[in-house]
């Protein structure tokens, strides 16, 4: 009944929802996928390295994400995200399984001799087109993203504040004036809110102005800024945090956006800005609004996964280090060389702080933010600098007879550039690399871990991923990089953090995970990028990516879980077999009881709910029919990762003759079992009996008594720990519980310190009427009732779960 309802509250909430009536007055597709299929958001926080986010979490900047780690069993992770350190090239690696796709974010396309910048939308597009030759699966195939450089699969109109595509424009531009009326109406709230954020940020940006001018920075470059900041911070986030629920209510499979704010600041103010940590509000409320609309979905099992695509350093620019531009210095080191290099043609001062108000696409904006230099388009080599950020690459410089190794002292001894790199033979790709420090000559893999010093999160991927962009079609013939061990982190662009090199921050991204989605290596303790994808394929598929690591659990202890899984429909109406054992796989437990399944029964879709459970979780199972029609079964099983056999199983006793069954209620007719199997932990016996009871005082007395007859418990096999889990549909103080506490324990009442916690109905959990009864011995560690955003869905009842402690052979 109390699912019914919640049921049609949430139809009404649906008919009323901002998000519906929106893609209906833009004639926005949805999905036809069951509600129960499975969908994916993926949500990037652009440039927030793992220590930072550990230290916003600290100071109270990130109050969701906190939770989600406190309440919604989401795991914080590392993510090393390869080399170079770039959206495009995480983005690359993540929506295509492509590794280094671009070797940074400004470079020099060989076949074309430009020099290109991912954020034109002709060198984004014939980017993707190469990965696309060779690589055909992309991951958002069908779904959506917002601020992306790449499509990957989105169809025309799904890639949002995309170079490559125009999103929802044409739809908006075709809409009438009453539907934009209508759509100004109903998202009010919102332009309300998003006109005082506004006004905020932007006096936010005037202050950051001024105390910029003060500082010593240039006037019209801080002016220029302050715009682009309230663009960027505010009304992309805010565009994007719609447009994301927008396409969750049309259930689109998989969503994809990127929120850029804290990058942005970053790059102006660095990392550890306190303007730059300002912004990690804002974000943190946008992702919590996504969130709460994907799990009140009605058209998909939505889940959210939280990562980062870089880190950045606290970084001085080259220019304000040394008092001249890197070209110049390049000019000066490389001056006796046979062709002087003079003449070059290179991008990239301005640094990324401007680049990202050109995804708007205004004319006025690109007219704002002008080309650093002209566009070289000839056919013919000519001699090229690209530096953004850290990394500066130096093309076609004509060396006749002179060694590389002593063009790259020169530019670290005369540039004072910290390290270069370069292959032996520019000809050959895999010719070995390499370079000059400021201690001497050093060569790669052998000397990296000197190059990145004791400290670096990831040494010996980042010294491999160094090798390879070396050997990129488009690296520039000589690498340089801001930053090595024993030097402060430097940038060739005019910012104050940066990213896209080697150093210990920006190869240190993370994810924010929930805890049923296993790390791909647990020993190895991070995630890659194409990792993420992988797990994210197997997602969309309603596989698990692979049976979860063990929990982590003191000697001798043994998890156990009773849960009344209601047929697997959920109180949002769902049925999803799937998302029960996510529940089940968060919580690790060992052995699991598990009432009400349906197998092959019509109301369920015909699936072996038992056997399905089972099998994502990689667990052996025994069910009990209690009700068997035909084909059609419905019962209790028991599922455990440990040695198990079936001992027996059974039907109880029913209603005393001459009982009254009520006629309205079909489950007070229903037949009672019970199912009875020996586990074997630490080479010694466990018994384990699952049963549901009966809706009638006077039939669970009958079932109790039988329980503890003969026949069960009092069994000359019940050997050893004894525990007696499931529905007992009776509360603690009723006669039926003090029957059973006359020889067992209630392992809530013998929980240490420990208050006892109500498991039904799951949204208002008051009633306690699901147990687990131990045997007098047994020691009960530790007691959960996880009350997650996902256990009060996914049945009308919670899971209950308790550790014991259980002694060995001895």
């Amino acid at each position: 009944m109390i699912g019914r309802i919640e049921t049609t509250l949430r139809r009404w909430r649906r008919r009323f929802s901002r998000s519906e009536w929106m893609a209906r007055l833009l004639g926005l597709p949805t999905s036809k996928s069951p509600s129960s299929a499975p969908g994916l958001i993926l949500i990037q926080i652009d440039g927030l390295a793992h220590p930072q986010l550990e230290k916003a979490l600290t100071k109270g900047r990130m109050p969701f994400l906190k939770r989600l780690m406190d309440r919604e069993h989401y795991h914080l992770e590392h993510l090393y995200p390869g080399i170079p350190t770039t959206t495009p090239a995480v983005q690359a690696e993540l929506f295509y399984g492509v590794r280094q796709a671009v070797p940074a974010f400004s470079f020099m396309a060989r076949d074309s001799q430009q020099l290109v910048r991912m954020y034109d939308p002709e060198v984004a597009a014939r980017v993707e087109e190469k990965i696309t030759a060779r690589y055909r699966n992309p991951l958002l195939r069908g779904g959506s993203c917002y601020l992306s450089l790449f499509r990957a699969g989105a169809e025309h109109g799904e890639a949002h504040f995309c170079p490559a595509d125009r999103g929802w424009g044409p739809a908006l531009r075709e809409a009438g004036p009453l539907k934009m009326l209508l759509m100004l109406i109903t998202n009010a709230w919102s332009l309300v809110r998003t006109g005082a954020l506004v006004v905020v940020e932007g006096a936010l940006a005037l202050v950051d102005c001024v105390r910029g001018v003060i500082q010593g920075q240039d006037l019209m470059r801080e002016l220029m800024f302050v715009p682009t900041r309230v663009a960027v911070t505010i009304l992309m986030r805010e565009l994007c945090t719609i447009g994301v629920k927008i396409d969750i209510a049309r259930g689109l499979p998989v969503i994809y956006v990127n929120l850029l704010g804290y990058d942005e600041q970053s790059h102006r103010r660095g990392p550890n800005s306190g303007f730059a940590h300002w912004t990690l509000k804002g974000i943190d409320d946008a992702i919590a609004r996504i969130w709460r609309a994907a799990h009140r979905s009605d058209r998909r099992n939505y889940d959210v996964w939280i990562f980062s695509d870089h880190g950045q350093e606290q970084a001085q620019p080259y220019e304000e280090r040394h008092g001249r531009t890197l070209g110049d210095a390049l000019t000066e080191a490389l001056a006796d060389l046979p062709t002087e290099p003079r003449g070059y043609h290179s991008n990239g001062r301005r640094g990324m702080q401007l680049e990202r108000a050109r995804l708007f696409g205004s004319e006025w904006i690109q007219k704002m933010i002008p080309e650093d230099s002209p566009q070289y388009r000839g056919d013919e080599p000519r001699l090229a600098l690209a530096a953004l950020g850290p990394v500066a690459m130096l093309y076609n410089l004509e060396l006749d007879s002179t060694p590389r190794e002593q063009v790259a002292r020169r530019i670290v001894e005369k540039a004072e550039v910290p390290l270069v790199l370069y292959r032996t033979d520019p000809s050959d790709p895999a010719s070995p690399v390499h370079g000059w420090w400021y201690k001497g000559p050093v060569r790669l893999p052998e000397d990296g871990p000197q190059l990145l010093g004791s400290g670096h999160p990831f040494p010996m991927e980042t010294i491999e991923d160094m090798a390879q962009l070396c050997r990129h079609t488009d690296a520039g013939d000589f690498m340089m990089f801001g930053w090595c061990a024993g030097r402060e982190p430097m940038t060739f662009a005019m910012e104050n953090g940066s990213h896209g090199g080697i150093g210990p921050n920006e190869t240190h991204a993370f994810a924010l995970m929930p805890a049923d989605i296993p790390s791909p290596d647990p020993e190895r303790g991070y995630w890659r990028p194409e990792e993420l994808r992988s797990a994210a394929r197997l997602f969309l598929r309603g596989a698990r990516p692979a049976p979860a690591a063990p929990r982590t659990a003191p000697v001798k202890t043994l998890r156990v879980m009773t849960y009344n899984v209601h047929s697997c429909r959920g109180v949002d109406g769902k049925l999803s077999p799937q998302r029960i054992a996510r529940i089940i796989a968060r919580y690790h437990p060992d052995v699991v009881a598990l009432q009400e399944l349906d197998v092959k029964r019509q109301r369920s879709g015909g699936l072996d709910q038992a056997e399905r459970i089972a099998r994502l979780l990689a667990m052996d199972y025994h069910f009990h029919p209690a009700l068997h029609m035909e084909e059609e079964r419905y019962g209790d099983a028991i599922l455990s990762r440990l040695p198990m056999r079936l001992v027996k199983k059974d039907i109880l006793p029913g209603p005393p003759a001459g009982g009254t069954v009520s006629r309205f209620n079909p489950a007070a007719r229903e037949p009672r079992g019970a199912v009875w199997v020996e586990v074997e932990y630490n080479g010694k016996p466990v018994q384990v009996l699952n049963t549901h009871l009966g809706l009638s005082k006077a039939e669970r007395l009958r079932q109790v008594e039988a329980l503890l007859g003969p026949e069960w418990l009092a069994h000359p096999e019940c050997r050893g720990p004894r525990l007696l889990l499931g529905d007992f549909n009776a509360l603690p103080g009723s006669i039926e519980c003090k029957r059973l506490g006359s020889q067992l324990h209630d392992a809530q009442i013998k929980a240490p310190e420990h208050i006892p916690l109500g498991t039904f109905f799951s949204r208002m959990p008051k009633v306690r009427i699901d147990h687990i009864f131990v045997e007098p011995g047994l020691e009960v560690n530790r007691i959960l009732v996880p009350r997650t955003e996902l256990t009060r869905q996914a049945s009308d009842h919670l899971p209950l779960i308790a550790d014991l402690v259980v002694g060995g052979e001895d």
